[in-house]
């Protein structure tokens, strides 16, 4: 299952993806499917995710949902996956160079966290502000994972039950004032329209090997850089597993899982986070 957030006559409304576009929940509960939100952020809210999952996946809502009328593609606005995520969390410094499949974090080695305030969070329509005085901006492409359900100390294996899914992100840091103390960490990244969420849901069941899929950040146009998930210090289920050992994780949660690479942001620039099977997330860079 695949769920996006798309903007329709000024409102934003989920829509699950079927074979010839997208179908908004709204339209799924007009048509007899059931007592849905029009928005993910309810579905999560409510504790109703896993519920709907179930229904559309192994009960009647595909079918209902492909003898729907579809928004093409080409003709839908998107925008952000999520309004109102209770926590963004973030790894830094969580590539490495190790071959596939072996562990590259060392077993005394805990990962670099952050957190980013909701306020910091826009999509495709919304601009990179460039904070007058800040100095150097950079952005992250990341993979995001997306808390299906609450959980506290699950192992790794649990973990995998409690994703909803992954999206793309961009993580905007204020470089320099990082620079001046590492402390400035949090304050560094949480600026407005310092952090872009896609405006796609892909479900784990979509992504046929989580240790290839590659994540990319680019530059107007352009791959800077990229690396596998394979190459992870602290890969997806250990992350969830991690963070959940001292802080409940609930629906709507954001991990970010650290960036490839860097890119310095300049006004006019396009910043984009590209995930192989996933829809780019593309952001313009203005100043004010």
């Amino acid at each position: 299952m695949r769920i996006v957030t798309l903007l329709q006559e000024g409102e934003e409304l989920s829509a699950v993806r079927i074979s010839r576009g997208f179908v908004p929940l709204r339209n799924i509960r007009e048509n007899g499917g059931g007592e849905w939100p029009n928005h993910l952020d309810a579905l999560f809210a409510e504790g109703r995710y896993e519920e709907f999952k179930a229904w559309f996946e192994k009960g009647e809502g595909r079918s209902l949902a492909e003898g729907l009328e579809a928004i093409p593609e080409e003709n839908v606005e998107y925008a952000p996956l999520l309004r109102r995520p209770g926590k963004i969390w973030g790894i830094g410094m969580n590539y490495g160079f190790g071959q596939p499949g072996s562990p590259i974090a060392g077993p005394d080695e805990e990962p670099v966290g952050f957190l980013k305030p909701a306020t910091s969070l826009g999509g495709m329509r919304d601009s990179i502000v460039l904070p007058e005085g800040a100095g150097a901006i950079t952005a992250e492409a990341e993979l995001a994972i997306v808390i299906g359900r609450k959980c506290r100390n699950v192992g790794e294996e649990e973990a995998r039950s409690c994703v909803a899914g992954f999206a793309a992100v961009l993580d905007v840091t204020a470089a320099d004032i990082h620079a001046r103390n590492p402390r400035f960490l949090t304050r560094a990244k949480s600026y407005d329209t310092f952090f872009g969420l896609g405006p796609e849901l892909v479900c784990p069941e979509e992504v046929p090997d989580l240790l290839e899929l590659e994540v990319a950040t680019a530059l107007n146009g352009k791959t800077e850089h990229r690396n596998k998930v394979a190459n992870m210090r602290y890969r997806p289920w250990y992350a969830v597993a991690f963070h959940s050992s001292f802080m409940t994780l609930n629906p709507g949660d954001i991990l970010m899982t650290g960036t490839p690479g860097a890119v310095a942001l300049r006004s006019g620039d396009l910043a984009e986070c590209r995930i192989e099977g996933f829809l780019p997330l593309v952001q313009k860079v203005i100043k004010r």
